[in-house]
This record gives C-alpha cells, structure tokens and sequence, in this order.
C-alpha cells in the first residue's frame, strides 16, 4: 500500500478535549508517507492553540465558521490532495494497522467507493458502538440501522461480524472514501448539515454503481455524543429531518409516495413517545423536522431517481420499528430479508 496516497482528515469543533485524548492514537498509528490535517470549525476554545503548541507539524484549515459536519467537511477537503481521505471524527481512538487492511482492499477493488472499519465503543469496549458498528443499512421507511446495533440496543462483540461485507452506508464517524467518488456524487449535501449526510453520500454512490463495504480486520473506538448528546433537541431534530431527506433525494416515486404517510404516521408515534418521556422539545423537533420536508419536497426531489429504478440491496424493504418494538427483534442476524448485504471476503 502506497501510504502517501491516504490523507486523514479530522474535523473539529470546540473538541481541545478530544484532541488531547485521542490524536495520539492517530499520530502513533499513521503508517509512514500517510499526512493527517485537521479541519477547524471555527472553534471558540483553545483547539488552535493546543494544536500549535503540540503539534506545529500538523496543517490545519481552519474555516470562518461553523459549517457543520457537511459543510465543513466539504470546504476542507478541497485543500486536500490525496486520492484516499478518511473522515476521522475528534472523539476516535486508532488502533494499530487500521488504515492498512482498508485501503488495500479498496486499492484491489476499483468498485468500492467508500469504506468503514468496526467501530467499538470506548466506554464499553466489548460492545458496539452506536454510530457505525460493523455496517450500516437503512429500511425503506429512512431509519437507519446496523450490525451490532439496533436503535440503542448495542450487542457484544463476539467477532460475529468480522467479514468484509457490502453495506448500505458506512459511518461519518471513520469513513474511508475514495477522492475522485466523493467529488463525482458532489461531495456532502450541505444542506444536511450534520448527520445522515454520509447515508445519502453513500446512497449516491450506489447509484453511480459504486459498492460500499465494512472492513472489520480495521477496527476503532468511538466515544460518540461528543459534539451533541443523542437527548438534545437539535439533534432530533436534525435525525428526524434528515432521514426524511433521504427519502426524499433517494427513492423512486413508486416507493417515495405510498411510504411517505406511513413515515409520517411513524413520526407522529416516536414524537407521543417523546411526550410521554417529558421531553417536549424533543416531541416538537420531530414536528419541525415534519414541517421542514413539506417545505423543501419539490427541490429535494429534483434529485430523485426515475420511477422504475431499483431499491439498493442495502435497503431493507420491511420496518426495523416494527421489528423492534412489535416482534422484538433486536439483532441484525435475526432480519429476514433476500439481500442484506454480500459478503465478499473473509476479514
């Protein structure tokens, strides 16, 4: 593997914790010729001056305001020259030989346009991590889920997802894309923001003919929640607008309209949910994010696929809200559905 090819790029916000913990792990574990380069959001903390004081080597974008994940990924990575980045988020912890067994496979299969290692977590280092795990898929309602991970129900690690295996998407949190894809798809949609944004890349992908895996023989830990904590409004809100976004940007017509009221009806349910919780702002951040669709619709489907296209093999036709709290069902394996993925190798 040509490291000089591979450049990591780590987006920060207000994160000088997060630098300090975790970039050690990066600095350590860079195979030689490999660069890293941070990407500041316009931080308000000490970040910049923490990384001149400890790492002056490093070269660091650092952009006039808070872009969000998208944007902010966007601006930096045309600064970027590499034909490999790997979106790293601050919040990360390496381990040794994690770029290696990712680049080498997507280096030996032009096709693969994108990629993810297994991401643990760092407080419960045996389990999954939420944001990733060992791959992640989408059902055709827009709810997205993964191996190892079903809404907040996180398995063990026993190694039962160490195959190299097609997915639906791989996680923002480390994702590995090829350069010339990314740029063809157009980058992030910045309208996103911050989350799901890597859902619909990969979905563009997919449709450009390009495959994306999970390569479990790379593995990392991620704390998670470190920007936003999954209880905050902003978040849901922009969880519940986003994947409707998807949809929207992603499904054929023939799909996209008969789903779309019983999306809502299941929006509806999640945002009593969250009332009866108590957490009323959380219950109005799903109506807002209901609200948001309506007004952006015609431009979001402007980029829709023909009517008579086909569902990705990552998209599972059936509702993970239903299996989930009707039948119960909370591992990916116990899924019964014709394609969920392919496993292409051995990890």
């Amino acid at each position: 593997m040509d490291s000089s090819k591979v450049a990591v790029v780590i987006l920060n916000w207000n994160g000088r914790r997060f630098l300090e913990k975790y970039l050690p792990s990066v600095m350590n574990c860079l195979p030689q010729g490999a660069t890293v380069v941070i990407a500041d959001n316009a931080s308000t903390d000490d970040s910049l001056s923490f990384l001149a004081r400890n790492y002056p080597e490093l070269p660091v974008v650092a952009l006039s305001k808070n872009l969000g994940y998208a944007g902010g990924y966007n601006e930096a990575l045309r600064l970027v020259e590499a034909e490999y980045y790997v979106l790293l988020n601050s919040d990360v912890e390496v381990t040794p030989g994690w770029i290696e067994p990712v680049v080498e496979y997507m280096e030996t299969n032009a096709h693969v346009a994108a990629a993810q290692p297994k991401i643990l977590s760092d407080e419960e280092r045996h389990k999954f991590e939420y944001a990733g795990a060992a791959g992640g898929f989408v059902d055709v309602f827009g709810y997205p889920f993964c191996r190892g991970r079903f809404f907040d129900f996180l398995e063990t690690d026993f190694s039962q997802y160490d195959d190299t295996t097609r997915v639906h998407w791989a996680t923002g949190a480390c994702l590995f894309v090829r350069a010339k894809a990314f740029w063809e798809a157009g980058g992030f949609d910045e309208r996103f923001f911050a989350h799901m944004e890597e859902i619909d890349l990969c979905w563009r992908l997919h449709r450009m003919g390009y495959a994306v895996v999970a390569v479990p023989k790379s593995k990392v830990f991620h704390l998670g929640g470190g920007t936003l904590p999954r209880s905050n409004p902003r978040k849901t809100f922009l969880n519940f607008r986003n994947s409707l976004w998807l949809l929207a940007k992603n499904l054929p017509s023939r799909y996209f309209y008969p789903l779309l009221p019983i999306r809502f009806l299941l929006d509806l349910l999640a945002g009593f949910r969250f009332l009866l919780m108590g957490q009323k702002a959380d219950a109005l951040a799903v109506a807002r994010a209901q609200l948001a669709l309506f007004k952006s619709l015609r431009n979001m489907r402007q980029s829709a696929p023909e009517g008579k296209d086909k569902l990705p093999g990552g998209v599972y036709k059936g509702s993970v809200v239903f299996d989930f709290y009707v039948r119960k069902k909370k591992r990916f394996t116990e899924l019964k559905w014709k394609r969920f993925g392919q496993r292409i190798s051995q990890g």
